[in-house]
């Protein structure tokens, strides 16, 4: 299965940060690296009073099982020091499940594709760099046919 993940990071030293998490990744057992976006610096989106963040996407080769990679992920974000304290606030790291294949889930711990995604210019630039044919599955909509959004399409809280 190819899954998308988007990684986040705005607290610290954030290329030491993303690159300490892609490590991380790519020691799992059982997953596999396919392709990684350039580190992208963006403005806050969500809570936009705080640090800019480095991004990235990262395309992976997995026969785990999405809920249980959620699970790996989060451990990877508390091992790395991650503490929420906001809903999109600062953080040291952030880790999101964007796609699994063409996989729909809607569970009360895990939701893809990520809901937000087609909102977010720092999801959506790195992805085009490294997936501009995937289909979104509920909008069946290329991936590289979505508009990076302007600021007034960001989501304030």
């Amino acid at each position: 299965m190819v899954c998308y993940i988007s990684l986040g990071t705005n607290l610290g030293d954030l290329e030491k940060n993303l690159n300490e998490a892609l490590e991380k990744i790519s020691n799992i057992e059982n997953l596999t690296v396919l392709k990684k976006s350039k580190f992208h610096r963006t403005k806050a989106w969500g809570v936009t009073e705080q640090p800019d963040f480095l991004n990235a996407v990262v395309m992976l080769d997995t026969d785990i099982l999405p809920q249980d990679l959620l699970i790996i992920l989060q451990d990877i974000e508390k091992n790395m020091g991650k503490i929420v304290i906001q809903k999109w606030g600062p953080r040291i790291i952030d880790i999101d499940i964007l796609f699994c294949d063409d996989m729909i889930i809607e569970t009360e711990t895990l939701v893809i594709p990520h809901p937000y995604l087609h909102l977010r210019g720092f999801v959506l630039k790195p992805m085009v760099e490294i997936a501009p044919d995937f289909v979104h599955p509920v909008f069946k909509k290329k991936i590289s046919d979505y508009a990076v959004p302007t600021a007034s399409r960001r989501r304030k809280v």
